[in-house]
């Protein structure tokens, strides 16, 4: 057996598993080969919708499983020891490993990143590599771990024999914030963009604390009920029995397999908690109020939770006086972990200057790349009355027969203090138009309104336009806000993707933060967003991947010019400590964090009709001034509105927002692929299978199908890339066989082979086949009639000569290349 010519899988199962096993370390537990750790990014061009290729490391070892330390990258014995090594480095970054190998099966190179080598690489036999034993003190070394601490670093991870192991961010930020609360931290913040699974990786954390005997009583706090109880009858199911809900109101909840689950509840109907409970789930609201009677985490004691995990951290938990601090100052002896997927960053709250930098971040654009969230194209739809603006003639009346205030009226202004009834119909319209031009009408769709009383003439508006299908089934638009008892009740099945209806809604702020909407396919702005962290909420709406719907992107419809935040260099970096309000947006954030009614429940985050805005954070000329009288509605009927402009942006590679032809894109991306034409030439020539360049194209996300269909010319790839890259004259597939026959090029042949060659030509141009050389293609008409495939080969003087011959014959083919 000649070692050089073995593949790279010959290569690890004959000389580096051997290795890894004569050092001790267990190949069930211990090793694991071929490892995806990403999806690859989903590429969308138009309405195809494409994946690239994700990461895969040839070997991940680790000490005991989900916590690695150790990657191999193995290369064919014909490359040097270090091929792989390079490769290996990128992806030990990713994944936070510290020890890197490369190996062509004569010995490894070997990588310390932990900087506590004397030299960052070494040489090693293959009898040397180390022992896990020997790699995890290594490790201690570097993290600096005593042996308690290491202990509970080492806890299993939950496991419940379904196969559903954590994606290889989760992992990072449980071990990171393990890690640092195994060495005395107790204030941790994990970053992660929403759709990542941060409920999921808080219970892998409190599990492997809880059983770690590290952490006894553990409080878990969010802000949305529908949160509370997807998570106790999801995530959290395996501390059932040691888990209940701080509420007084039982409730039966239908779990993600369908069947139907009790909450269980730690207190009674006289608000009585019962402390036998291990792991507590409460709504802050709940606890928490004005008065000294709601503040129910007093009737705990300052030291009765050993850990306090607080979801969706940003909303107001940052603030000194907000209501979340008075609970985490209560139990300041806890230890706190702080999830956000934006922490809340101005110069006057920041959740980083209480919890810490964060020990671990996941950004959305990274989600995006790694293929785990659903990239999204953008419309920006602009409507006269916005970019003009709005004045009354003079003597205008609104609707009640009163005078209109002679001024310009806005986007500030619309649907908040004046409502133009027919500018409301117009993007009723447009969302209906893109849903049937889409060609599905039953796509997810959440429809973002001023307020409630907006949502609800948005909700008519919708139904007027889908009248259709609202007879089918009157749930197929509906409005859900915090004062729609009726709407409240559908949000289960609308973020089911088992249940069809409903389809549309339409809400001011309930929606933004928290709901899982897996299936949701377009977002529509109809209010202006200022809010950096609630706009970064409002598109986590949609980022969530569901394969088996083929959700695999969304479209953001935007009304208000809200999506202007795609600029900004704060919209998906890493957090940084202080945050400076631009031009337009309010000089003093806006206090989001939710309050309480006078039965403990949350109040709606919008104000609702019965109540009276003072000042408004966002436009604080919307509010009625220092008198407090309530806001009056202006309707002005009668005025109409169209569309003056409409744009599509795609994300380039680099995660940004760029407004350019498919046509265009494809130029840059595929001079990036081939730097001249001369380069893309000597790459075509030297590939003998044609379609491995198509692959590798397809692969980075650039599909050719979709560009050939906009030129409207049925071009072969060769041509096709030549015209669009550098603007060579394209030929067509017939013209190329018509000149490879001007040329006379199959004479050497006798007529057998000559008659396959000319069929070959002829199948080329009109089908644009470009694997020519199978010879499973002589199997078929019209070459099943001219003989056996052994017969036609056997006419080329075997496989070689037809081989040879179909080279020749697409060289030919090509010879013409500009």
């Amino acid at each position: 057996m000649e070692k050089r010519s073995l593949s790279e899988r010959d290569i690890c199962t004959k000389f580096i598993t051997p290795a890894l096993r004569n050092a001790g370390w267990d190949e069930i537990t211990q090793i694991r080969e071929e490892v995806s750790f990403t999806k690859g990014r989903i590429i969308v061009r138009g309405k195809l919708v494409s994946r690239g290729k994700g990461k895969r490391a040839d070997y991940i070892l680790s000490v005991k499983p989900n916590i690695p330390i150790a990657i191999i990258e193995a290369k064919e014995n014909s490359l040097p020891v270090a091929a792989g090594m390079q490769q290996g480095l990128e992806y030990a970054e990713t994944l936070g490993i510290p020890f890197v190998f490369s190996s062509n099966g004569d010995g490894f190179v070997f990588h310390d990143r932990t900087g506590l080598s004397p030299a960052p690489e070494t040489t090693l036999a293959l009898d040397e590599f180390p022992s896990p034993a020997d790699l995890w003190a290594r490790y201690r070394a570097w993290k600096g771990l005593s042996d308690k601490a290491a202990a509970v670093t080492l806890q299993d991870y939950f496991d419940d024999g379904s196969g559903k192991s954590p994606r290889y961010y989760q992992v990072n930020a449980v071990n990171a914030a393990i890690e640092a609360i195994a060495k005395g931290q107790d204030r941790v913040l994990l970053v992660m963009a929403t759709g990542t699974g941060k409920t999921y990786t808080a219970f892998q954390i409190i599990w492997r604390l809880w059983k770690a005997g590290q952490k006894k009583r553990i409080l878990f706090l969010a802000d949305r009920n529908v949160l509370i109880d997807q998570t106790m009858v999801n995530d959290f199911r395996p501390f059932a029995g040691s888990m209940a809900k701080l509420s007084t109101q039982s409730k039966t909840i239908e779990r993600a397999d369908g069947t139907l689950t009790d909450l269980t509840l730690a207190l009674d109907k006289k608000r009585r908690i019962d402390t036998s409970y291990e792991i507590y789930l409460g709504l802050y609201q709940a606890i928490t109020g004005p008065d000294e009677s709601q503040k129910l985490y007093k009737e705990f004691s300052p030291d009765f939770f050993d850990l306090i995990v607080i979801d969706e951290c940003h909303r107001g938990s940052a603030a000194d006086d907000s209501a979340w601090r008075e609970i985490l100052d209560h139990f300041s002896a806890a230890t706190q972990i702080g999830l956000t997927a934006t922490p809340k960053e101005t110069e006057y709250a920041s959740n980083i200057d209480y919890f810490g930098a964060p020990v671990y971040s996941y950004s959305l654009k990274q989600g995006i790349r790694d293929g785990f969230l659903a990239p999204y194209k953008v419309i920006k739809v602009h409507i006269d009355r916005d970019v003009q603006g709005y004045r009354p003639v003079q003597g205008q009346l609104d609707r009640d027969g009163e005078e209109v205030e002679d001024r310009i009226y806005n986007t500030k202004d619309f649907d908040r203090t004046l409502v133009l009834d027919d500018r409301t119909k117009l993007v009723a319209q447009k969302v209906t138009d893109f849903l049937k031009q889409s060609g599905d009408r039953m796509a997810k769709t959440i429809v973002f309104c001023v307020d409630q009383e907006h949502a609800a003439r948005m909700r008519q508006a919708l139904i007027n336009e889908n009248a259709d299908l609202v007879a089918q089934n009157h749930r197929y638009v509906m409005r859900i806000t915090g004062n729609d008892k009726e709407g409240l009740d559908q949000l289960g099945n609308f973020i089911d993707p088992e249940a069809a209806y409903p389809v549309v809604v339409t809400t001011s702020r309930l929606l933004s933060t928290g709901v899982d909407a897996q299936t949701c396919r377009l977002i529509v702005l109809d209010r202006e967003v200022g809010s950096m962290t609630e706009f970064k909420q409002i598109v986590g709406r949609g980022t969530r991947v569901h394969e088996d719907t083929q959700k695999l992107y969304f479209t953001l419809m935007d009304f208000r010019g809200s999506t202007s935040h795609f600029a900004d260099p704060e919209f998906d970096g890493e957090p940084v400590q202080i945050y400076q309000p631009g031009r337009d947006d309010p000089i003093t954030p806006p206090d989001d964090a939710p309050q309480t009614g006078d039965d403990g429940e949350p109040l709606s985050p919008e104000p609702g009709t019965d109540e009276t805005v003072l000042i408004d954070p966002v436009d604080p000329m919307a509010g009625a001034g220092p008198m407090g009288n309530p806001i009056r509605k202006v309707y002005v009927d009668g005025v109409g509105a169209q569309i003056v402009a409409e744009r599509v942006e795609y994300l380039d590679e680099s995660g940004k927002l760029v407004t350019e032809s498919l046509r265009d894109y494809t130029r840059k991306a595929l001079q990036k692929q081939f730097s001249s034409l001369d380069a893309f030439l000597k790459r075509w020539n030297s590939e003998q299978r044609k379609e491995a360049v198509v692959e590798e194209l397809e692969a980075e996300g650039l599909p050719l199908d979709m560009i050939a269909a906009e030129l409207g010319r049925d071009l072969d790839p060769f041509d096709l890339i030549c015209h669009i890259a550098f603007d060579a004259k394209p030929l067509t597939r017939q013209e190329r066989a018509e000149n490879v026959k001007k040329r006379d090029v199959f004479t050497k042949f006798g007529p057998q082979a000559r008659a396959v060659l000319e069929a070959l030509l002829a199948k080329y141009a009109d089908e644009g086949v470009m694997n020519l050389d199978d010879p499973g293609v002589l199997k078929i008409a019209p070459f099943s009639g001219m003989g056996s495939v052994v017969e036609l080969i056997r006419a080329f003087g075997g496989k070689p000569g037809f081989e040879q011959a179909v080279r020749d014959l697409q060289s030919a083919i090509y010879e013409e290349s500009a």
